[in-house]
């Protein structure tokens, strides 16, 4: 899984936040790593130098393995608060999305059903 940050003219994006950004998403999204390829993690400040409550923003997408990408995203306080909360919505989406696609494989055809 190859994870790639993208940072505005706002944010000063060196190596420290660029490690601990790389393992925050791979500590949240390791269980899913065999089915994605790419994740791109995009931080921005909403509000430039003016400052504000929540104008840390977050988006991160992931790129599936022979699917549609699928993108969250997150404002907050702090870049971390962003980041955190876009994993938790992005984690809970690959959930639904993954675990859909493994019930299909797994569902027996109406033909096998035994009628009670």
């Amino acid at each position: 899984m190859q994870v790639h940050l993208v940072t505005d003219n706002h944010i000063h994006g060196g190596e420290h936040l660029s490690a601990e950004i790389q393992s925050s998403v791979e500590a949240a999204l390791d269980r899913f790593s065999p089915q994605l390829t790419r994740v791109e993690v995009h931080l921005s400040d909403v509000n430039g130098q003016k400052g504000g409550d929540g104008d840390k923003r977050c988006t991160i997408e992931a790129r599936l393995a022979g699917l549609p990408p699928l993108a969250a995203h997150n404002n907050a306080d702090t870049l971390g608060q962003a980041v955190d909360g876009a994993l938790e919505k992005l984690v809970a989406q690959l959930d639904h999305k993954l675990g859909r696609l493994g019930e299909r494989k797994g569902r027996a055809s109406m033909g096998d059903e035994i009628a009670d």
